[in-house]
């Protein structure tokens, strides 16, 4: 078969090296792809955002399946483009996709479906936004009703930096403002493949999105992650029952059936899980995580879902655990500063190590930093300790002025 990958991140390295192993793959194209991706496939410079030319290579190169990693293409319609053309595609439409890419849409599909999710107030204006937390007397959780790379959240600790936020969230262009209720708990990640009505659920995963050790700092992309995170089966079953079927049987009820990755992202309440948000498309840096500890043919399954005939043991999970840290460059999240030198990713040689580019470039020869979070260590173990101990082997490896890293990443529940 011949693919098509769309995306130029850890995520998508990840997705490169795991279709890689498939025995039905013949040729593999990668749009825009990075450094790390080259050693699987042929690499295509064409930047995500332009549909009608990723199209005509789709077309022209006889691909029999394009799998969509990023949000942005499928908020801006790629996967609606690839259908039209006739393409098989694995990614929802931007129908679908509106359960990432606009939060105001997905409040509305979980309290209408009856999924467990927080208390929220849709403002179209900072200043009502922020009249009503000053009247409120309570502090909430501000979200930019958009695509925000991971940073659309605020968690604020008092009424000065509520009101900062919701300043902040105005100022980066969002057309509606979310007040949410401020919920406790550890977070907790769960992905499924859906072919529109069945869906085939992938270990949990724990991310940890805060800059800081301790869960300090600035909310990023994702620091690190780990699988599987701690959940039990039954608690399991309860968050698909009531948290990821409803939601995708929403989206077919009302024409725009879910195709792709469903990402469920959860808070593990005294009271019981609660929706925080839905993904429309694998996790990063989950997907690092989560890959690796997949068994079967991971091709096949998303040709599956592409077909409407996703069978739910189509993938199992091999046992053991996978931990992701991220090593990101100076200035990250503000200003990540680009075309420093990196060392030491060709030394990593340790068995159970696994390293994904994700903000990366060739300069002349030389690898260097190109994006906020540049490379993704994940260690594989029996064990999620030895996992982390692996992981942070190679982290020590790798060496670039500023590189910024946590150091305790699987050993807190954030």
């Amino acid at each position: 078969m011949n693919i098509l990958l769309i995306g130029s991140g850890g995520r998508e390295h990840a997705l490169a090296w795991k279709l890689s192993q498939s025995p039905r793959l013949t040729k593999l194209l990668i749009a825009p792809g990075n450094p790390g991706m080259a050693q699987f496939g042929q690499i295509v410079p064409v930047d995500v955002t332009r549909i009608d030319l990723l199209i005509d290579i789709a077309v022209r190169s006889n691909i029999d399946l394009v799998v969509i990693g990023p949000e942005a293409p499928l908020a801006a319609g790629l996967a609606d483009a690839c259908l039209a053309a006739g393409l098989r595609v694995f990614g929802p439409t931007a129908a679908a996709a509106q359960i990432e890419s606009s939060k105001a849409f997905a409040k509305q599909l979980m309290l209408e479906a009856g999924i467990p999710t927080a208390q929220v107030h849709i403002f179209t204006n900072a200043q009502q936004a922020a009249d009503f937390a000053r009247a409120s007397q309570q502090i909430w959780v501000v979200k930019a009703d958009q695509l925000a790379a991971g940073k659309g959240v605020i968690i604020p600790n008092d009424l000065e930096s509520m009101l900062a936020a919701i300043s902040q969230i105005s100022a980066m262009g969002a057309e509606r403002i979310l007040l949410e209720e401020r919920l406790t708990g550890p977070e907790i990640s769960l992905l499924a493949l859906c072919d529109g009505e069945r869906l085939l659920v992938l270990p949990p995963a724990r991310d940890h999105k805060r800059l800081l050790d301790g869960d300090k700092g600035p909310n990023t992309g994702g620091m690190g992650a780990i699988a599987p995170a701690a959940l039990d089966r039954e608690a399991q079953q309860w968050i698909v029952e009531r948290c990821m079927f409803p939601a995708a049987r929403a989206l077919a009820a009302a024409g725009t059936p879910f195709c792709g990755v469903l990402y469920a992202g959860l808070m593990l309440t005294p009271d019981g899980p609660y929706v925080l948000e839905y993904n429309a498309r694998f996790g990063d840096p989950e997907t690092q995580v989560i890959l690796p500890l997949l068994a079967g043919d991971l091709l096949e399954a998303m040709l599956a879902c592409a077909e409407g005939r996703l069978n739910p043991d189509m993938l199992t999970w091999n046992g053991g655990a996978a931990a992701c840290v991220v090593v990101a460059a100076p200035g990250y999240p503000e200003d990540p500063q680009p075309g420093i030198p990196i060392q030491g990713v060709e030394s990593i040689e340790q068995p159970g190590v696994i390293v994904f580019h994700a903000g990366t470039a060739w300069d002349h020869g030389q690898l260097v930093t190109a994006g906020g979070r540049v490379l993704c260590i994940t260690g594989t173990a029996k064990t999620l300790e030895r996992a982390c101990e692996l992981a942070y082997l190679g982290v020590e490896l790798i060496q670039f002025p500023g590189m910024q890293y946590r150091s305790d990443i699987g050993s807190v529940d954030s």
